[in-house]
């Protein structure tokens, strides 16, 4: 759908003054008994905050999910009813039900721009998670996430019933000894691979080389979303997402460096001050013992590298809970992100369950 004429509002902004204007007055008025929450969560680069005027050429509009209670839910198809009654064919010139995906037609009732939900079946849908359950090591360790920011990103406009709010909580960060974790199988990808890029160039594939060094890159900048307790999102806006990390001012200029090196001894210096950086970022964190954040010869080989496995040990040692330490003793392969970048798997939540079979 293509609306050169409009001017460009970021969603989440749009679908706010629509639920204010145009929705809630409506709820007020004809259905004061029964609460409700109203956000935009879920997919979306709007939702991220991420959005461009380039956005607005596909299913484009206002949208805010309508959140009732379970006892409520026989009240949705009346809601609806008004709704499509009172509603206006546009809302400040957006289509107010733009195209939708086929998946997204067979999810009744919606009307348009507003969908109609439960948070039980929304986070099932999302997430494949059962709300009345409490969240395992084994749902934090196959939850992709960039589908926990969408979650825990967006909007809440309102939140009569509590409940969404209270689950959002619930999702905003790993627990402590999952969030070791993770970022002690972060160090070990640092060190499985961090030689490996000057061993390339050294015997004069740069090519191969550069291929290392942008892994490298990636894994640090993963370390850094870790230690800012930010949920890194997929590709796309990973970058843009990273910019947004005080890590960005002190790291990023030497992983750009590293990214656009012509030779890997210049990618082997960069990629040391980075991870000097990302040490030191570590040792900050005070949630180990101090960790040298030096650069030393692997081994007897020419090659400069941080020894990133000792932070894996220090992280290793502060875990305290039986299920993780049990997992870490047998297996540092970390989340799906870590060992995973298929876009099939990442996006797909129904993998969730053939995942968690990876793990003892």
């Amino acid at each position: 759908m293509n609306m050169p004429s409009l001017i460009f509002t970021p969603g989440l902004e749009l679908s706010r003054r629509f639920y204010l204007a145009a929705v809630r007055p409506y709820l007020d008025k004809y259905f004061p008994a029964i609460p409700h929450a109203a956000a935009k969560l879920g997919p979306g680069s709007d939702v991220l905050g991420f959005d461009t005027p380039m956005s607005m050429d596909h299913d484009w509009g206002p949208m805010v999910l309508l959140f009732l209670r379970e006892q409520d839910w026989p009240s949705a198809e009346s809601i609806r009813a008004i709704l499509q009654q009172h509603l206006p064919p546009d809302f400040e010139g957006f289509p107010i039900n733009p195209s939708l995906t086929e998946a997204e037609q067979t999810i009744p009732p919606r009307n348009g721009a507003v969908r109609f939900v439960t948070v039980r079946e929304f986070f099932w849908e999302q997430l494949h998670y059962a709300t009345d359950q409490p969240l395992t090591v084994l749902d934090w360790l196959t939850l992709p996430s960039q589908i926990l920011r969408e979650m825990t990103a967006g909007a809440v406009y309102h939140d009569g019933i509590g409940e969404l709010s209270a689950l959002r909580a619930r999702l905003a960060w790993y627990p402590r000894d999952v969030w070791f974790y993770l970022l002690a199988a972060g160090w070990r990808r640092i060190a499985q691979e961090n030689h490996l890029m000057a061993r390339a160039g050294y015997v004069g594939d740069e090519l191969g080389s550069s291929i290392i060094g942008a892994r490298l890159v990636r894994d640090l900048m993963n370390l850094c979303f870790l230690m800012e307790k930010q949920y890194a999102p997929y590709p796309k806006w990973f970058g843009s997402a990273f910019q947004q990390l005080s890590s960005a001012t002190t790291v990023g200029p030497w992983l750009w460096q590293a990214q656009r090196a012509e030779n890997w001894r210049a990618r082997e210096g960069a990629l040391g001050e980075a991870c000097r950086v990302v040490a030191h970022q570590h040792n900050q964190l005070g949630i180990t013992e101090k960790v040298a954040e030096t650069v030393a010869s692997f081994h007897s080989r020419p090659f400069q590298v941080i020894q990133a496995d000792q932070f894996v040990d220090a992280l290793l040692a502060q875990i305290k809970e039986e299920t993780i330490k049990h997992i870490a003793d047998r297996s540092l392969i970390g989340n799906v992100d870590q060992f995973c970048d298929n876009t099939d798997i990442r996006a797909n939540i129904a993998w969730r369950e053939k995942l968690a079979g990876l793990y003892p």
